[in-house]
């Protein structure tokens, strides 16, 4: 049994490229009103332009609580209600740590972390109030173990996925799910990979990465799950990833 995302609204965060961009595609298809945030107005404005009745490009930086409130309030000015969040903003750090600089690691921090509570704490009120509706937090298999070439983004994800199973708990009788969806190595812009690429299909063939539409099924698939299933926790990697 699934249940049709037909007509519901999300919020979608990094919505412009890599991760974000093909679960706003793929939403698009089943048939949801999307609110797109992120940074690139002119990416946003590109993908409001496929489905003008449906998407709503909201550019803005994730890591402040004005975003998020906005964000918020334009989507059930837009479409009257909210009914998906999905708070999938990230940027990547990696290296020693004492090779890093502070200002990165902060920036991480307002992206990974201050992003996904902000945008959480602006739209619960309305999923709590209305007993139902889903959030799906974009994090990481380096949030589920402890990466030592990326200290900081590892930390990042460990935090997110804390707080999604705290707040999960807070919230588990209102009827609404909470859950992260938790990818391995994606062969998207972050990594230097273009989709289509002959680069892309070397590694698809030798199973050492997957495709961001590949992330995006999995994020439907948790999505159009009956009422009384919640999936908590979704691992997906490449088969060849050895962790």
């Amino acid at each position: 049994m699934t249940v049709s995302l037909a007509g519901r609204t999300a919020v979608l965060t990094g919505a412009s490229s890599g991760i974000g961009l093909a679960i706003a595609e793929a939403l698009i298809a089943e048939g949801c009103n999307v609110v797109a945030v992120a940074r690139s107005a002119d990416r946003l404005a590109a993908l409001e332009a496929r489905a003008p009745d449906r998407v709503l490009a909201f550019a803005a930086d994730v890591g402040t609580v004005a975003s998020a409130e906005a964000a918020v309030r334009a989507a059930v000015d837009r479409f009257g209600s909210i009914d998906i969040v999905l708070p999938n903003a990230g940027v990547y750090l990696g290296g020693d740590l004492v090779d890093a600089d502070p200002e990165d690691i902060a920036r991480l921090i307002d992206t990974n972390v201050t992003g996904v509570m902000t945008l959480m704490r602006a739209a619960l009120p309305h999923l709590v109030a209305q007993g139902s509706g889903d959030v799906i937090v974009t994090s990481s298999v380096s949030g589920h173990q402890d990466i030592h070439w990326e200290p900081v983004y590892s930390a990042s994800k460990h935090a997110v996925l804390s707080f999604v199973h705290t707040v999960r708990r807070q919230t588990v009788e209102t009827g609404v799910r909470i859950g992260a969806i938790a990818p391995g190595i994606v062969l998207n812009p972050l990594w230097g990979f273009t989709h289509g690429s002959p680069e892309e299909a070397r590694e698809i063939e030798q199973r050492s990465g997957i495709r961001s539409s590949d992330v995006a099924d999995a994020v439907v698939f948790m999505l159009t799950r009956p009422p009384h299933v919640a999936i908590r926790d979704l691992v997906i990697l490449p088969t060849g990833q050895p962790i």
